[in-house]
């Protein structure tokens, strides 16, 4: 049986797998459940002008 180590005294290499390994057992990311900056600069948007779709004539 292992011994048990406080977090804060775990080297940084341990703290890694320890939180990769809690990270596994999340049944969402939340990464990709934040919604976008409206106001940040979205590149697919911009090249919409040179769709030739997308002119009114």
């Amino acid at each position: 049986m292992s011994k048990f180590i406080p977090y804060e005294k775990l080297s940084k290499k341990q703290r890694r797998a320890v939180d990769a390994q809690k990270r596994e057992t999340w049944s969402i990311s939340p990464v990709t459940r934040r919604p976008e900056n409206p106001k940040a600069y979205n590149r697919k948007k911009a090249q919409r002008w040179n769709d030739p779709s997308s002119v009114l004539s």
